[in-house]
């Protein structure tokens, strides 16, 4: 019996505007689900070590601030396979060899680029003795950190396999797999952490175990999808694995290592904002996490549209298409401005079910946590589009595989602008903490107004024209 013909994964310059829109929210939802239920993950981590007591949740907060900005930064530099791919899709469909040449490289970029990143993660010593922690949580989080570090190339191995079935119109499969991760990673905290199912009792170290289990289940769940999927075996991603081509890695890095520093630079902000509320006060820094904890949750869907924007745009730019380019970044930011309109909406009108999410608001005991908590989320609101509109504009020029003006652009946009003005209305006015989140939104915005700039001009600028 014939099967079904799949759904067509490349544009045609036929497609018009509703056609665009369907694809692009196509291919949103899935990449968006994926990284709520990223997000979901992390927290199962949260949750269990929290039962082992204050000590350990602090000492794998200290180990996650710097393995999470180093993997976040690599996801980028590796990430840079699914503009690449989409680009010689668009130019040759079904293109098997350059993109499993584009793939296998970017295969190799993870493992490189996973040790030097397993190098710098290995430095949390020395970074939590200068900045004074204290002695017994330092070597709580050291022995948390060399086990978690392992984890780090193959999780870089699964963002580049997720980028490639992404790209070749798979990515329920990267939402699937991921939901599939959580339940792994719960049991595997549930076994390790409390010694059940005959396993060993390794607390805070056991949690570190189940994140290595859960990378190379995920790893293999991709392997698996893959090999099975007519469409994505035939591109036998694998084949001839030890074979160089160094001038496509060479371009893969390229174009990923400006999104690497861009992500590091947006991560930065974030961070450093969290250090001015702690000078500010414990309270606010309370208040100040909570409400940026539903900021990023609802910030999970317009990056998801960011990515989409990437491939969609990338097709069309293989195929030397303007209309379609065109097409596709304004509807993903449509999309993706849109949805993030709702969300301020929401932030506005149910603000403390909001907060529920992550404690109780209606609790007596909690009311000056929630009074600042509410001061902050009403400017979240404020920035939920510029937020989405610099996240979507972000992705539509990567498809572009325009990468270094924008991390230029974000990187004065959030620490000149953005930190700047934290800095003075948080300190030097009465502001105190409204100040550093206005600060962030003023980041926020003035990224988001000169990329929009910049891919509004494409044309002009020659972002258009593929070599």
């Amino acid at each position: 019996m014939s099967q079904p013909a799949p759904s067509r994964p490349l544009p045609a310059s036929s497609d018009g505007w509703r056609e665009e829109f369907a694809a692009t929210l196509r291919l949103s939802w899935p990449l968006a689900a994926a990284n709520l239920l990223q997000m979901l993950t992390y927290a199962i981590d949260v949750i269990f070590i929290a039962r082992l007591g204050e000590q350990q949740l602090a000492a794998s907060a200290l180990a996650i601030a710097l393995f999470g900005l180093v993997m976040w930064a690599l996801s980028g530099l590796t990430g840079a396979v699914a503009p690449v791919a989409a680009a010689e899709l668009g130019e040759r469909a079904p293109a098997l060899r350059p993109v499993r040449r584009s793939v296998r490289m970017a295969l190799w970029l993870a493992v490189m680029s996973g040790f030097a990143g397993m190098g710098i993660c290995l430095l949390l010593g020395p970074l939590m003795r200068v900045t004074g922690q204290d002695t017994t949580i330092i070597g709580m989080a050291l022995e948390y950190n060399t086990i978690l570090v392992i984890s780090m190339i193959p999780m870089l191995i699964n963002n580049v396999l997720r980028s490639f079935v992404s790209t070749l119109d798979r990515p329920i499969f990267a939402t699937a797999i991921t939901a599939a991760g959580i339940f792994v990673n719960a049991l595997a905290n549930y076994a390790f952490i409390f010694g059940n199912f005959g396993a060993p009792e390794l607390g805070l170290r056991g949690a570190a175990v189940a994140t290595i289990i859960t990378s190379f289940f995920v790893m293999i769940a991709y392997v698996v999808a893959i090999r099975l999927d007519p469409r994505l075996h035939r591109y036998r991603i694998l084949g001839r694995w030890w074979s160089p081509d160094w001038t496509r890695l060479w371009h893969i890095a390229r174009v990923g290592t400006p999104i690497a520093l861009t992500i590091t630079a947006e991560a930065g902000i974030f961070g450093a904002a969290a250090f001015l509320m702690g000078n500010i006060g414990a309270t606010q820094l309370a208040a100040h996490t909570v409400a940026l904890q539903i900021a990023a949750l609802a910030f999970q869907v317009p990056f998801g549209v960011g990515q989409a924007a990437t491939i969609r745009v990338g097709y069309f730019y293989g195929a030397r298409d303007s209309e379609g380019m065109k097409r596709a970044g304004w509807a993903g930011l449509a999309v993706g401005t849109g949805f993030m309109l709702l969300t301020a909406i929401a932030m506005i009108a149910i603000p403390k079910p909001l907060l529920a999410i992550y404690i109780d608001p209606w609790d007596p005991k909690n009311a000056v946590l929630v009074a600042f908590a509410l001061n902050y989320i009403v400017i979240a609101a404020a920035f939920q589009l510029f937020d989405g509109m610099q996240a979507v504009a972000a992705g539509a020029l990567r498809g572009l595989q325009d990468t270094r003006v924008p991390m230029w652009i974000a990187a004065f946009s959030y620490w000149v602008p953005g930190i700047g003005l934290s800095v003075y209305l948080g300190f030097y006015t009465r502001l105190e903490g409204v100040g550093v989140w206005i600060g962030l939104a003023v980041g926020l915005t003035v990224a988001a107004l000169l990329l929009t700039s910049r891919w509004a001009r494409r044309d002009r600028l020659g972002l258009t024209a593929r070599p």
